[in-house]
């Protein structure tokens, strides 16, 4: 599957309507987030059962902003609706696989009774 791209409109219902959900916040203008390009979209196609979106903050600047971007590229990988990972920086193709193979074996049981928990002690 080839990466999409998603504006303000589009991030929640991606998020929603997709079990694993990975975003490449990049804009035009930075390096590395050009040298991450190819590698996202290669994952994209190897990973067919894993949405990629990508997201140009200079387009989205509300969506960035709402995101907490202060560096791109910043990758983040979610899952199940849950956002589990999140961190700015290019990775190479096998740190992005490895990565997304981690992202795919998560026990979501386990993540959504933590955040139950976490729920219930703050009421």
């Amino acid at each position: 599957m080839a990466t999409i791209d998603i504006t303000e409109a589009q991030f929640a219902q991606t998020i929603e309507e997709n079990d694993i959900v990975f975003v490449d916040f990049w804009a035009a203008w930075c390096g590395p987030c050009r040298q991450f390009a190819p590698v996202f979209q290669e994952a994209s196609e190897k990973f067919p059962e894993v949405t990629f979106a990508k997201v140009d903050t200079e387009a989205e600047q509300g969506l960035a902003a709402a995101a907490g971007i202060t560096s791109i590229p910043t990758l983040m990988a979610f899952r199940d609706k849950v956002l589990v990972f999140s961190q700015p920086g290019a990775l190479g193709a096998p740190q992005l696989a490895d990565l997304i193979e981690a992202v795919k074996g998560i026990d979501m049981q386990e993540v959504h009774a933590q955040i139950a928990e976490k729920d219930a002690a703050a009421t």
